[in-house]
């Protein structure tokens, strides 16, 4: 339902922007076939299931369909700028597009993108103008939490609450914003709506701190990224916060590592991701993680009345953003 979407805006782009965006999602240049996807479309997905929670009218669920397309344009820019602030050079096992392009044309492609978004929420006058407020106070979440990120790289002193800030704006504020736009835009009650509110945010947590295990631990074959592709550039994620607060010898060794400037080769990558497994950093990140998937799980079953089908949806894919490997 939402890939066709972007195919046709996408296809709209100027030729030269086309190309990297087309890079960016893994598409053919020209003749976007419509069975051609690209990443997880997690929060696409929760955009059109929550709103097939509330309605089956044809035009509303297109114009949830239009808000998952919006969201996931939002994501994409917000990943093409995050590699070039992070200096990674692949995604999705291709390379980035700043490494492809140059960061100035990728900077440009991710404005694309971010400026397409609310136009797509545009299309009819049937839309809700609250869903456009959604997403600008999503998108400035975003940029509070990415900035926040940047600051926690390489600080020796962090703690996992600072971490779990940086998640619920980088992240979660996104998956929140997804689930509540298909919400609005079906025709829930204020109520309601709220609670997928909460429900995109707690699994947006989820999502993070999984996200920051597969950066430690991750299989390059399937995370597109190097082995400790997150040690590497000394970012501060939940399991490094948590392995840096558990006050044992570990923890005061890779404060020393954080502490530390130039680059990380591989051994100590690799002996920097021993440290914080053994300070506990990724057992404090799976639980965590099973704490925010039971929270979003209790905010789905507050909602009465939801088709059962949807909801063993949504519940399937809590239960994947939780347990993912890629």
């Amino acid at each position: 339902m939402v890939t066709p979407i972007l195919h046709q805006v996408v296809a709209e782009f100027d030729d030269r922007l086309r190309s990297m965006i087309a890079h960016h999602f893994g598409w053919p240049e020209t003749d976007l076939p419509p069975a051609t996807t690209s990443g997880k479309m997690v929060r696409a997905t929760l955009t059109v299931l929550t709103g097939e929670c509330f309605t089956d009218d044809a035009e509303a669920i297109s114009r949830v369909a239009a808000a998952g397309a919006a969201v996931e344009m939002i994501h994409n820019f917000s990943l093409i700028h995050d590699d070039v602030m992070d200096g990674d050079t692949e995604r999705r096992g291709r390379p980035a597009v700043w490494h492809e392009y140059g960061v100035p044309a990728a900077i440009l492609a991710g404005d694309l993108l971010l400026a397409q978004a609310p136009l797509m929420l545009d299309g009819s006058s049937a839309f809700d103008p609250r869903a456009t407020r959604l997403l600008a106070e999503a998108v400035t979440r975003l940029a509070a939490g990415q900035m926040a990120d940047l600051s926690l790289e390489g600080r020796a002193q962090t703690s996992p609450d600072e971490a779990l800030a940086v998640a619920a704006d980088k992240t979660g504020a996104l998956l929140a914003c997804a689930c509540e736009l298909g919400a609005l835009l079906a025709g829930a009650s204020e109520a309601a709506t709220r609670r997928f509110n909460r429900f995109g945010l707690h699994l947006g947590l989820a999502f993070q701190i999984a996200d920051d295990i597969l950066g430690i631990w991750g299989d390059p074959r399937r995370t597109g990224k190097p082995v400790g592709s997150d040690l590497r550039s000394r970012k501060g994620s939940f399991p490094v916060t948590a392995a840096l607060a558990s006050g044992t010898p570990e923890a005061a060794e890779l404060a020393r590592f954080y502490a530390g400037k130039g680059p990380v080769g591989e051994d100590e990558a690799r002996h920097a991701t021993d440290l914080v497994t053994r300070a506990g950093g990724r057992a404090s990140a799976v639980r965590e993680i099973e704490r925010f998937e039971m929270l979003a799980r209790e905010e789905l079953s507050s909602v009465q009345g939801l088709p059962v089908d949807r909801v063993a949806a949504l519940l399937s894919l809590t239960k994947y953003v939780s347990n993912r490997n890629h």
